[in-house]
């Protein structure tokens, strides 16, 4: 009898333990990882009070330290890398 669960299980633990929750990736934190989250206008004034006139009715994308502090706030998905990779950061995947 051929179980082709049984054959797929060790590729899916593998790819199980690539997923990181979000305490994990908090504690790894040292200025070393960031993850980038797409936000809204009103959600980026919540979480960036200090900016005035964003932009409505566009997507924002923030980055965040490891620890979800939040380090930049743009307009593009290519300048929220930039300004990780600009600090040397690596972008963790979030899900």
């Amino acid at each position: 009898m051929n179980n082709r669960n049984s054959d797929k299980a060790p590729e899916t633990e593998a790819a199980a333990h690539l997923v990181m929750t979000e305490i994990e990736l908090a504690r790894l934190g040292g200025g070393e990882v960031a993850y980038i989250k797409t936000l809204s206008s009103d959600q980026a004034q919540t979480m960036f009070p200090m900016i005035e006139g964003l932009p409505k009715g566009i997507p924002l994308f923030s980055l965040h330290a490891a620890d979800g502090t939040p380090i930049a706030l743009t307009d593009t998905l290519q300048a929220a890398i930039g300004h990780a990779q600009d600090g040397e950061l690596a972008i963790a995947a979030l899900h």
